[in-house]
């Protein structure tokens, strides 16, 4: 298939695996320009990746060469961004989340669909080899029925090791907009989409001190909670429990594991690719080990968008779409409007669970 001519914005940290992938591994995609606010820095992001044009965002979303955007902006930008690109006629794949608000996600759905394009969005994480190799466990029945789940990330805070770590604590940051993603989508994933929570949440501190690059010692203010406990039930019956948390210095808390009414599985982190995987089933004293079933278990972000690349050549849905990054996004909202309302919050959103990923694809 003729690969799908790509223009990646916002070349910040995250961009060098994007670009780095889809330079080297990923066979449908074809980057052709990148751009930033900071000409210069999209100028080292080319020279390093060898990618012929460099451009201001509202230059590359003006060529016409340009059929699919990688939006890698901040949070706040990528609602705009998405809209501006969806305009120009392009396909869009944007970092995760989808948006900062429910409404604006909505708006990106709608103007998609109206123009007949396609809308991904990240975590792409679960396409790996860990998250789909526990997916198969799951269908193939080796825990039996799925009953409940429990996700918990729980860590300080970016100001840590991101030099400019601001954008983490406005609104549409914090831990749950920030990792609830990866958790939150990898569960969908295994156990379908979510019908209702409840969520606690604060913020525990005014400020952070920037701990790291140069701007060290500086204090960063804080406008969204840090520290979110949920309870949320799937349409399926099964019932989770979430923790995120910018505020611990330490746990000792698994990141994901499902319980089934046959055993019990231990998925890996959802911020990775790989494994490892451990199962207790029915009867057993210990833990096994399981092999990874599927491929790009190493990091491998990207793959979304090179997996809708595939369905923009080829027809057909992708995996990691709207509707799903929709779902995630109303869910995370649900969570702060329980806490800030003291009651459950029917999920309005609705999303197919993701289709099983060949062990072979995109090989």
């Amino acid at each position: 298939m003729d690969k799908v001519k790509v223009g990646l914005i916002g070349c910040g940290m995250i961009s060098g695996i994007y670009l780095k992938n889809a330079t080297e591994v990923y066979k449908t995609l074809e980057v052709v320009a990148v751009a930033d606010l900071d000409l210069q820095r999209a100028r080292s992001r080319a020279d390093e990746f060898n990618i012929p044009k460099v451009y201001s965002p509202e230059e590359l979303l003006a060529d016409p060469e340009i059929e699919l955007v990688i939006n890698l902006t901040v949070p706040q930008a990528h609602a705009s961004l998405c809209l501006a690109a969806l305009e120009a006629g392009k396909h869009v794949y944007v970092e995760k989340p989808l948006a900062v608000h429910r409404e604006d996600g909505l708006k990106i759905l709608e103007l998609a669909k109206s123009k007949g394009l396609l809308v991904g969005s990240a975590p792409d994480t679960f396409l790996g080899g860990g998250i789909q190799t526990c997916r198969k466990l799951v269908d193939d029945g080796w825990i039996g029925e799925p009953i409940a789940a429990t996700a918990f990330m729980l860590k300080r805070g970016p100001e840590v090791f991101h030099p400019e770590p601001d954008f983490f604590y406005q609104e549409g940051g914090g831990p749950m907009f920030d990792m609830g993603p990866y958790y939150l989508t990898a569960l969908v994933n295994l156990m379908g989409p979510i019908r209702r929570v409840t969520g606690s949440a604060r913020a525990t501190f005014d400020e952070r001190t920037i701990m790291t690059g140069r701007r060290a010692g500086q204090k960063v203010p804080v406008h969204t909670p840090t520290h979110i406990a949920g309870v949320f039930d799937f349409a399926s019956g099964a019932v989770g429990t979430i923790i995120t948390s910018f505020d611990v210095w330490g746990t000792q808390l698994p990141r994901i594991e499902v319980y089934g009414t046959a055993g019990t599985l231990v998925v890996p982190d959802p911020n990775t690719f790989g494994g490892p995987i451990y199962i207790r089933r029915q009867g057993e004293t210990e833990w096994s080990q399981v092999p990874l079933t599927h491929g790009f278990s190493e990091n491998s972000r990207g793959i979304g968008a090179a997996e809708m690349a595939f369905a923009i050549r080829n027809g057909g849905s992708h995996r990691v779409n709207g509707e799903l990054a929709y779902h995630v996004l109303d869910v995370m909202h649900a969570f702060l409007e329980s806490s800030d309302k003291g009651i459950h919050v029917e999920v309005s959103s609705y999303c197919k669970r993701p289709e099983a990923l060949p062990m072979n694809f995109l090989k």
